[in-house]
């Protein structure tokens, strides 16, 4: 795989690769509690991995594409009460987005796809991507690389049908990407209730609460299943959706 992340790149590449054309990735995640077993960069490692893997498919089929460094804080006010989490305010993170987007645009790029890694942006992302899009005369889109790649990872998962937190999914691909991070020795405490979407049909009112209200132990989900191979197989699945998706942008 050539080099393909931003920071890694000289300017002079990164003038040709926009002038190629080439679409660039921006992940974006959080630095929140993660219960007592992962590491609290869990959202902003995920998205990041899950944008490598998406370039080197896209490499290895010839087409030009940009990482772009990842957005490491997102809105996670509802983890607070844990410790070890940073948050933003909407406005912030609206105007971070903002100016990010306008520095990849004005850098000769024209095709902007935030990638997201954090259950707790997924709303936010939604209704910003189309406020950028207006501000910046540009097309700014956005995936979650655990929505792209649902239908496998509801395959691959015994005790859950998709990604809740700290549990049996993200552990998984934890264990794939950074095994040296996994406190394998907190792994049976790695346990609680399971949260719904927001989609459901029976959460059809939003009432904001702690995270520390759902759950004693910051988990939602089971862990104990957990496994790299599974952790492997969720990631490519993202990957390759948000590569094809990629591909096919005009």
């Amino acid at each position: 795989m050539s080099e393909v992340h931003w920071n890694r790149l000289t300017a002079p590449v990164l003038r040709d690769l926009a002038a190629q054309d080439a679409p660039v990735l921006l992940p974006v995640g959080a630095t929140e509690q993660h219960g007592p077993h992962l590491p609290t960069g869990v959202d902003d490692f995920l998205s990041a991995e899950a944008c490598r893997r998406a370039a080197a498919i896209m490499t290895a089929r010839g087409c030009p594409v940009v990482v772009a460094p990842s957005l490491w804080c997102g809105l996670s006010d509802h983890h607070m009460e844990f410790g070890g989490t940073f948050t933003l305010t909407l406005p912030t993170y609206h105007m971070l987005l903002r100016d990010l987007c306008r520095s990849i645009l004005i850098a000769g790029f024209t095709k902007v796809l935030i990638v997201n890694g954090h259950g707790g942006n997924v709303t936010a992302l939604n209704a910003l991507s189309n406020e950028l899009s207006r501000e910046l005369s540009a097309s700014i889109a956005v995936t979650s690389y655990f929505t792209a790649g649902q239908q496998r990872t509801t395959e691959v998962l015994e005790k859950q049908d998709t990604l809740m937190h700290a549990c049996e999914g993200e552990t998984s691909m934890l264990m794939a990407i950074a095994p040296e991070l996994v406190d394998l020795d907190r792994l049976e405490e790695a346990t609680g209730p399971d949260i719904a979407l927001q989609s459901a049909p029976d959460h059809f009112v939003h009432l904001p609460r702690s995270f520390a209200s759902v759950t004693a132990t910051g988990v939602a989900g089971d862990a104990r299943p957990a496994s790299p191979e599974k952790g492997e197989a969720i990631l490519d699945a993202g990957a390759a959706a948000i590569a094809q998706w990629l591909m096919a942008w005009d």
